[in-house]
């Protein structure tokens, strides 16, 4: 049994892979209750219109985006994510589908064991330059 402190509140709870709380957890659970249910009654509101409405962050609500939890409609023209990698316009994640093949593509040509210091955080740039990929 491992012990750590809550990233957002700071409370002492059980480890279980997530570094939240359950009682966070169970308030962002909430959270994107709310907001799925405004996005399904106003498909075309904004961040900060949904923000008003449900009293969720902004910055909550394009988290639940990112996280691919939420999507947005393609005629919203409130809500702008685009793809980190190459900027193209996107309903939802970080990436656009080109660029999450290319991003496999690349993982796959990783070994099994750069593949697991990649998942759990520990695979540097610096890795990829010694081994002459970029």
């Amino acid at each position: 049994m491992k012990l750590k402190n809550c990233k957002r509140c700071g409370k002492l709870f059980v480890y279980n892979g997530i570094d939240l709380c359950p009682d966070c957890i169970r308030e962002d659970e909430e959270d994107f209750k709310k907001v799925k249910d405004f996005l399904y009654q106003y498909p075309k509101a904004s961040v900060f219109e949904i923000s008003e409405a449900t009293g969720v962050a902004p910055e909550k609500i394009l988290n639940f985006l990112k996280q691919g939890k939420l999507e947005i409609s393609s005629d919203n023209t409130g809500i702008t994510l685009t793809c980190e990698r190459c900027g193209r316009p996107i309903n939802s994640g970080r990436f656009c589908e080109e660029c999450l093949k290319i991003i496999r593509n690349q993982f796959e040509g990783l070994s099994a064991d750069e593949q697991n210091k990649y998942a759990e955080g520990k695979f540097h740039i610096s890795d990829r330059i010694k081994k002459g990929l970029k």
